[in-house]
């Protein structure tokens, strides 16, 4: 189980520009659940997932995986459990190496470095079996560097890449956000179909609410820095789009927009 307790973050303390995200934020969510995060912009969404990474410090509370309090961890050794993705497609993958290259050093994660190639050529038919399936004709460009791919080719590259290697969280900030329509719902096929392959614990944050209602088991929605919607199981299922609609609606008008 991943627990949130009693976080409280600060931006720019001590400054005109001093704002309190959170106060006293709980949350627990299930080991194997699919998690989609919804929320205006600066509801805290990222910030959570940055929290969870070790990205950004707080201030008081604790972080805990499985019992084990991860609050002062390192964000080198957090990831040693955690995979994730971010909005930019060019944040997951190194554009001047080749898909080979970036598949290997993915392969790698973890493991010590050697005066050794950096490539398996044993491995590369698995990596063209594991590209091939996916009808973007990558297996066929293992030599090709990875800043000459699409945005949608080198976001569904980052996905495979963070989850190659075993881990037990995996985190997508926006992944299809910077993505056409349909390239977007081939990227969150892939996921959906990753998550429930690999039983991996998920926290999806999107602005795209049909993904938010389709995708996933439990559907959260934050407001400054608050959960104000946590729906799982049945109600999840139930719910709809024009339900959120109807709640962000609601939210805007309390803050007089």
């Amino acid at each position: 189980m991943l627990e949130f307790q009693s976080i409280s973050k600060v931006y720019n303390p001590g400054t005109v520009h001093e704002t309190l995200l959170f106060q006293d934020f709980n949350l627990s969510i299930e080991d194997h659940s699919f998690v989609t995060v919804v929320g205006s912009n600066g509801s805290g969404k990222t910030s959570m997932l940055n929290i969870l990474c070790g990205t950004i410090p707080v201030e008081s509370g604790h972080i805990l995986i499985g019992g084990q309090d991860i609050t002062r961890m390192k964000e080198f050794r957090r990831y040693r459990r955690m995979g994730r993705v971010y909005q930019d497609p060019a944040k997951g993958t190194c554009p001047t190496m080749t898909i080979l290259e970036n598949l290997s050093m993915a392969d790698n994660k973890g493991k010590r470095y050697g005066l050794t190639r950096g490539t398996n050529k044993a491995r590369i038919q698995a990596y063209k079996d594991m590209l091939a399936p996916l009808g973007l004709g990558l297996e066929d460009k293992l030599g090709i560097p990875v800043g000459n791919l699409s945005g949608g080719q080198r976001q569904t590259l980052a996905l495979l890449m963070a989850t190659m290697t075993p881990i037990d969280f995996l985190i997508l900030d926006e992944h299809t956000a910077a993505l056409d329509p349909k390239t977007a719902e081939i990227v969150m096929e892939l996921t959906n179909r990753i998550v429930r392959e690999k039983q991996l614990t998920t926290l999806m944050v999107t602005h795209n609410l049909r993904h938010a209602v389709e995708y996933g088991d439990r559907l959260l929605m934050m407001h400054q820095g608050q959960i104000v919607l946590d729906k799982g199981g049945e109600e999840k299922k139930n719910t709809q789009v024009d339900d959120l609609l109807s709640i962000f609606n609601s939210i805007s008008i309390e803050c007089g927009n």
